[in-house]
């Protein structure tokens, strides 16, 4: 974008959102963010919650000193609270929390300290506002949601199809769903904004088959479409091979044997996109530091798959990869719900 400057209808999504989120005047709110999050969007909130009423601190700590092997993007999983215990302590207390941190809330080891407290989190995505203004709330993208997380649930099979050559098969049996629809109102509870996607976090060694990326393909750890065919073969959640001929392939493999680490290789979750609204070339129209392609996660019909944390499969990495795959089929016990990219 040309200018960062504050917008008052940039307040107004903010308001929006939060409202969605019942933060009222009887309560107490949380700004968290870390010396490296997106100053925008903390003031946004900041105006968003004066204008509403709302009784909110803002709690800030230091962006950490990196110790990855690898550069660490778009893993959902914020290490700024490392050794933070009275900063999660002050979050677990909060009756609504804002996540502004520069990854987020979702596979972060604290989290579920901070839910078992009560509070409820949203977690802002690091994008430019302009992007979080076009994903406001709607309720008919909840509905949508809720009843593809109580397929998943109530599934044994998930089966994963396309004409290059994708045929995975995930047992649904143990495993954990979940679905965001971009906001939360329930205590205990955890939501991204932009929202409309289901994931299933399978239960260990539910994961077997192959996934083909074609060009066209998003890799979000990267934040590029896919320019040549990468295959991995899965095995029992974990990626044993990754073949291609392009730059691709060579770029995911220096990226995951980076790590040293077996779990960086293991299946986080599978799932598909349930927002129309999120718009598949949105990575052509942002740059790399305006976007943390959580919009593309959403895209409605295209197939998730991600590496690395699956804290229901009692698994933690630092690396991760989501890679959303589009004109995939995807089956629950057979009945399709996404057929060829498009979501039925």
């Amino acid at each position: 974008m040309i200018s960062d400057r504050i917008e008052a209808k940039w307040i107004t999504a903010f308001e929006e959102i939060f409202q969605a989120c019942k933060a009222g005047r009887d309560e107490t709110a949380v700004i968290l963010s870390e010396s490296q999050s997106r100053d925008l969007n903390v003031h946004l909130a900041e105006l968003a919650l004066a204008r509403m009423g709302v009784t909110f601190y803002h709690l800030r700590v230091p962006t950490p000193r990196s110790t990855a092997p690898a550069i660490l993007r778009s893993t959902g999983t914020a290490l700024c609270l490392t050794g933070q215990d009275k900063a999660v302590a002050a979050l677990a207390a909060a009756d609504f929390v804002v996540d502004m941190t520069l990854e987020g809330l979702m596979h972060t080891r604290e989290t579920r300290r901070i839910l078992r407290g009560g509070a409820r989190i949203l977690n802002v995505s690091n994008e430019h506002p302009d992007a979080l203004e076009r994903m406001r709330p709607d309720d008919s993208l909840k509905a949508r949601t809720l009843d593809a997380v109580r397929t998943c649930r109530q599934a044994q099979v998930m089966t994963v199809t396309s004409g290059a050559g994708t045929d995975l098969t995930v047992n649904m049996a143990g495993n954990t769903s979940v679905g965001v629809w971009g906001w939360t109102d329930r205590p205990g509870t955890l939501a991204h904004w932009p929202g409309g996607i289901v994931v299933s976090f399978p239960a260990a060694g539910s994961v077997n088959g192959r996934l083909v990326f074609q060009p066209g393909d998003m890799n979000l750890t990267f934040k590029r479409y896919f320019d040549t065919e990468v295959s991995f073969t899965v095995k029992d959640d974990y990626v044993t091979a990754v073949e291609g001929k392009g730059a691709d392939a060579r770029l995911m493999r220096d990226y995951l044997s980076a790590f040293g680490d077996k779990e960086a290789y293991a299946t986080s979750h599978v799932g598909w996109g349930l927002n129309r609204a999120a718009r598949y070339e949105a990575l052509t129209m942002y740059s790399a530091r305006d976007t943390n392609c959580t919009e593309l996660r959403a895209v409605a019909g295209n197939c998730l798959y991600s590496t690395g944390a699956n804290e229901f499969a009692g698994r933690f990495t630092r690396g991760h990869f989501d890679l959303p795959m589009m004109g995939c089929t995807i089956a629950v016990d057979g009945i399709a719900v996404v057929e060829q990219g498009f979501l039925l």
